[in-house]
């Protein structure tokens, strides 16, 4: 049914918990996986905080540890691939948007599936931090399946 899954991770232990998921649902159904990492532009974070003004951060600095995170995250997604006898590919973009960076990739790729978690915030929390996966719901052009992350795992 699914031959390219794409799995975000943002290199959480909740998102890593979902990323091992994702790959044990691929390797049952055969399909394989690629994982995505994205990262905001410096632009974001010198706009939204002044992080960047504050520790005197250049936008060289910022891009290249966002690019070593990006890698350590994502070979973390490979490595449990490899383990699992998954077929596996990385990608780490940049968007504004982090859930429009998901669904582009998802595009760009050929994946006929997302594959997300989620640790179901609600009230006040999931109105004042958003939801990726929310957003990535009502973006998505293709199937998205929610995994549930449990916290205490």
């Amino acid at each position: 049914m699914f031959k390219k899954i794409l799995i975000p991770t943002d290199g959480s232990k909740l998102s890593a918990q979902a990323a091992n998921k994702g790959v044990c649902f691929a390797r049952t159904i055969g399909a394989e996986v690629v994982a995505l990492h994205v990262t905001q532009p410096f632009a974001a974070t010198v706009g939204f905080d002044g992080m960047a003004a504050a520790y005197a951060i250049t936008d060289e600095d910022y891009d290249r540890t966002a690019a070593e995170q990006a890698k350590k995250y994502l070979q973390a997604v490979l490595d449990r691939a490899e383990t699992a006898g998954v077929k596996a590919k990385s990608l780490a973009v940049s968007n504004f948007n982090v859930a429009d960076g998901i669904v582009q990739a998802a595009q760009s790729e050929g994946c006929d599936l997302i594959f997300i978690g989620s640790h179901g915030r609600s009230g006040l929390s999931r109105l004042l931090l958003g939801s990726v996966t929310v957003k990535v719901l009502g973006l998505a052009k293709v199937a998205t399946l929610v995994y549930r992350v449990k916290e205490n795992d």
